[in-house]
Formats: C-alpha cells, structure tokens, sequence
C-alpha cells in the first residue's frame, strides 16, 4: 500500500438533501448548502439537492431549532428547544477535494455546536445502489446482519442466474 489511504476512502460525499443529528437532539435536519452553487455530486441536472456540502456550509433546513429539543437544556416539561451555535467548521473534512477553496463534507466529518452537541451525519443523500459486482463480492453473513429477513446467498444466486440469461 503507498500509504496515501485516507479515512474517507470508500466514504460518500455529502450533498444537500442528506440529513445531520446531533447527539443532544432529536430531530434530523437536511443541509443547507450556502457556500457555492457550483458543484453537484453525481447530478448532470445541476439540481439544488445535490449540492457538495463543504466545510462553510453550516446552516440547516429548517432553519433552528434544527435539531429539535437539547439534551443540554433540560427545564420543568422536558427539554428546551436547539439553540444550535456552530463552533468553527466543520472538523475531519476531505481536503484533497476542494470547491472554491472549501474542503468538502464526508460521512465521516462532524460539527461542534459550542452548547455542547457533537453534529455528525446521519445520511449522505446519495443513493447507494448495489451493482452486480457488490453482490457478487458481498459477505452473506455480514449481509445476514444488516437485514436477516433477506437470504442473501439466495439473493446472489438469482442474481447470476439472471446475469446468465442476459447473454
């Protein structure tokens, strides 16, 4: 290996339609991409939703209390809403891909809110589909425990099966 391998490697870049949590909260708002309208991940359209979330993008739709009710500010009913305070940018960015300078978001990149939370994401927005080569190399036990109601080696066969009447 060179030695060039990075956490982010074999992550998805974040665009705007994905969605944050904070460890305090208990809603999960979608991002709000304010610092370009230039790049979009895996979208020829140019469409609002995938916009490249970058290290500035630090608003959320809806706009507060994104994140619903505070862990941290308990009161006589329960909790107070999200007052969310970003605490600089976002941390553990990609900096090898960069738009207008701006290092970008992956599912691997958090935010602190300087009351407390810890913002982290929950959804990329990107839609993962399996290509037949996913299937044919993926694990069916370690698939048995994503989702046990599938019998995946069952799932794979039907998938060579069908990739044989193809030709």
């Amino acid at each position: 290996m060179s030695g060039s391998a990075s956490p982010h490697d074999g992550k998805h870049f974040v665009i705007q339609k994905g969605k944050a949590q904070c460890n305090q909260g208990d809603l999960f708002p979608q991002f709000k991409v304010t610092s370009h309208q230039k790049h979009y991940w895996n979208n020829e359209e140019g469409q609002a939703d995938y916009l490249a979330v970058t290290e500035d993008d630090l608003q959320f739709n809806p706009q507060g209390p994104s994140f619903g009710k505070c862990k941290l500010k308990p009161s006589a009913g329960g909790y107070l809403p999200c007052a969310y305070s970003p605490a600089g940018k976002w941390q553990k960015t990609y900096e090898k891909v960069k738009i207008l300078g701006k290092s970008c978001v992956t599912e691997i990149s958090e935010l602190m809110c300087s009351t407390g939370g810890k913002i982290t994401i929950m959804e990329h927005g990107q839609t993962a589909a399996m290509s037949k080569q996913n299937i044919k190399n993926a694990d069916p036990q370690e698939q048995h425990h994503i989702n046990p109601f599938l019998d995946f080696k069952e799932f794979q066969k039907e998938t060579e099966d069908h990739e044989a009447d193809a030709y």
